[in-house]
C-alpha cells in the first residue's frame, strides 16, 4: 500500500481475486489508492494495524469463507473502527444488504457494479466522512442545546397528549414508567420531565440495565465496598448515589434480574440504598424515572418481574406511540432535524424539503421510530447540493418500501415453478411410513434452516441469527431463559441482539 498523504485510500476485501483487479483498477482510475485484503481475517489485521487511519473507505464482500462481511462489521462496530463501509451483494440479496446497513454499512451495490455507481458511492460516503469530522460550530450548537434539547415535537393527537403527561408528571416527585418501542424517544421524555421538574438543577443519571452484565448489577446501582468481591480494589458509590438531590433514569428495567428488583423495591420503599459487602444502609433522595420497551405485565405473569415492584414503578404511567402510528409528526420532526442539524453543523446546503419527500416519508413504518428518521435526514443533507430535499434524497428508503413486493414475488415464482408431485390421498401407509416421514420432515425443517434461498450454506453468523430469533419466539421473549437455553450470558445475549438488529418485541 502507498503511503501517498494527498490522495484517499480505498480497502477492498473481496475472496475474488478476479473481482479484487476488476475493483482495484476501477477505483484507481477514479484517483483514489488501494489497499487489497482477500478475505474477512486479512481485513480486520488490517484495520487493527498501523496504517488503519490511512483508510477512507472499505469496499467489502458480504458472502466470503471463514469470516465474512457481516463479521468485518461487527467487528468495526465493536472496536468503534468509524469507517464508511460499501457492501457488495448478488443479484436477489437485497435482505442481506438491508442488514448489513442496519449493522452500519454506508451503502450497498449490486454485483457486478458499474464504475459510475460505484464512484458515486465511494464520494458519497467520503463527503459524509468529510462532515463528520468538519469543525463545529460550538457556540450556536450549545446555545441551541440548552434550549430546545428537551423539545418535545408533537403536532399529533397522540403525542399532544404525551406532552399533556410530562407536564403532569413534572409537577411531582412520584415514580414515572415511560413505555413504548425502541427509538420512539423514552429517554427525550424523561429528560424533558427532568428539565420541567424542581430537580432540574440537580443531577440526572442514566442507566441502561440491559447493557449491565447481571452479576454487576448490584454493584453498579447501590455501589460496593472495597474488597466486596474478587476485582473490587476500591470503594463504588454507585448510581442511586450519584443521583441524590437528582432523578435516576433507569432504561431497560425490565432486565433487571429478580436479585436486583428486590434491592430495588426496597431503595424505592425505604428511601436507602444498601451496597455490596456493607453492613450499613445510606439514605438516598432520588425522583425515579424508569422505560421498557417490553410487555411488564406479561413479565409479571411469568415470574420474571416482581408484581410488587412494577406497581411501584407504574404509579404514573407514560405510553410512547412507535413513528408508524404518529405519521402526523413526521413532517414537523423532518423539518426540526433539518433546523438542527443546520444550527450545528457546517456546509449543509438543504435547508427545505418537498412535499413530495414528506409524503414518501410518511408512507414508511419507521421500524427504528424517530431515531432512524433523524438518521435519514442527516444522511440525506450530507448528500444534498440543492437547497431542497426531494424524493430522489430517499431512495434507501423507497428500495426498503419496494422490497416485502419483490420478496413476495420470488416466493411466488418458486412455488409456481415447483411441481407438485405428491399424491392427492396418502395410500397404504404403516406407522413405520410414517415415523419416517417425520424424520424426514425434521431433517427437512433442519435443512432449511441451514441452506439459503438459493441452494447455498448459510454463513455462521446467519445460522446464529436465526437460532437467536428462533429462541426468542420460542421462549416467549424470556431472555433469560433464552439465554439459558443457547447456553450464552444475558450480557451476551444483548450483544447479539445489537449486532443481528433483532427486535425481540417484533418476534413475540
Amino acid at each position: 500500500m502507498s503511503t501517498q498523504a494527498t490522495k484517499s485510500t480505498i480497502l477492498i476485501v473481496d475472496d475474488d481475486p478476479v473481482q479484487r483487479r476488476v475493483l482495484q483498477a476501477a477505483i484507481e482510475n477514479m484517483g483514489y489508492l488501494t489497499w487489497c485484503c482477500e478475505n474477512g481475517e486479512t481485513a480486520i489485521d488490517a484495520l487493527s494495524g498501523n496504517h488503519a487511519t490511512e483508510v477512507a473507505a472499505i469496499v467489502l464482500d458480504l458472502i466470503m469463507p471463514g469470516i465474512d462481511g457481516h463479521g468485518v462489521l461487527t467487528f468495526m462496530r465493536d472496536h468503534e473502527i468509524q469507517k464508511p463501509v460499501i457492501v457488495q451483494t448478488a443479484q436477489g440479496g437485497m435482505e442481506t444488504a438491508v442488514k448489513a446497513m442496519r449493522a452500519g454499512a454506508f451503502d450497498f451495490v449490486i454485483k457486478p457494479v458499474s464504475p459510475e455507481r460505484l464512484r458515486t458511492s465511494i464520494n458519497d460516503a467520503l463527503r459524509i466522512e468529510a462532515v463528520k469530522r468538519a469543525p463545529k460550530k460550538q457556540h450556536i450548537e450549545a446555545v441551541f442545546n440548552r434550549t430546545n434539547t428537551q423539545k418535545i415535537i408533537a403536532s399529533s393527537d397522540k403525542m399532544n397528549r404525551v406532552a399533556e403527561l410530562v407536564e403532569r408528571a413534572a409537577a411531582s416527585d412520584i415514580p414515572v414508567l415511560i413505555e413504548g418501542d425502541s427509538g420512539t424517544g423514552k429517554e427525550l421524555i424523561a429528560k424533558s420531565i427532568q428539565a420541567k421538574s424542581d430537580r432540574s438543577s440537580k443531577p440526572m443519571v442514566i442507566v441502561n440495565c440491559g447493557a449491565i452484565p447481571e452479576n454487576l448489577v448490584e454493584s453498579i446501582l447501590f455501589g460496593h465496598e472495597k474488597g466486596a468481591f474478587t476485582g473490587a480494589t476500591e470503594k463504588h458509590t454507585g448510581k442511586f448515589v450519584e443521583a441524590n438531590g437528582g432523578t435516576l433514569f433507569l432504561d431497560e428495567i425490565g432486565e433487571l434480574p429478580l436479585s436486583a428488583q428486590v434491592k430495588l423495591l426496597r431503595a424505592i420503599q425505604e428511601g436507602e440504598v444498601e451496597p455490596v459487602g456493607a453492613n450499613t444502609s445510606r439514605k438516598v433522595d432520588i425522583r425515579l424515572i424508569s422505560a421498557t420497551n417490553r410487555d411488564l405485565i406479561a413479565a409479571v405473569r411469568e415470574n420474571r418481574f416482581r408484581e410488587d415492584l412494577y406497581y411501584r414503578l407504574n404509579v404514573f404511567p407514560i405510553l410512547v406511540p412507535p413513528l408508524r402510528n404518529r405519521r402526523g409528526d413526521i413532517r414537523a420532526l423532518t423539518e426540526h432535524f433539518i433546523a438542527r442539524h443546520n444550527a450545528g453543523q457546517q456546509s449543509f446546503t438543504a435547508r427545505n424539503i418537498t412535499d413530495a419527500a414528506i409524503h414518501l416519508l410518511e408512507r414508511y413504518d419507521w421500524p427504528g421510530n424517530i431515531r432512524q428518521l433523524e438518521n435519514t435526514i442527516f444522511r440525506a443533507m450530507v448528500l444534498c447540493d440543492r437547497a431542497t430535499l426531494d424524493v430522489q434524497d430517499f431512495q434507501h428508503i423507497q428500495a426498503q418500501m419496494d422490497m416485502p413486493a419483490a420478496v413476495e414475488r420470488q416466493a411466488q415464482a418458486k412455488v409456481v415453478d415447483a411441481p407438485d408431485l405428491a399424491p392427492e390421498y396418502p395410500v397404504g401407509r404403516s406407522d413405520n411410513d410414517i415415523a419416517s416421514d417425520d424424520i424426514d420432515s425434521e431433517l427437512s425443517n433442519i435443512e432449511n434452516f441451514m441452506i439459503d434461498g438459493e441452494g447455498h450454506m448459510r454463513s455462521l453468523s446467519e445460522i446464529e441469527m436465526l437460532a437467536i430469533r428462533h429462541a426468542i419466539a420460542h421462549y416467549s421473549g424470556q431472555m433469560s431463559e433464552v439465554a439459558r437455553r443457547l447456553g450464552i450470558g444475558r450480557s451476551t445475549l444483548y450483544r447479539k441482539l445489537k449486532e443481528y438488529d433483532i427486535e425481540p418485541d417484533a418476534l413475540v
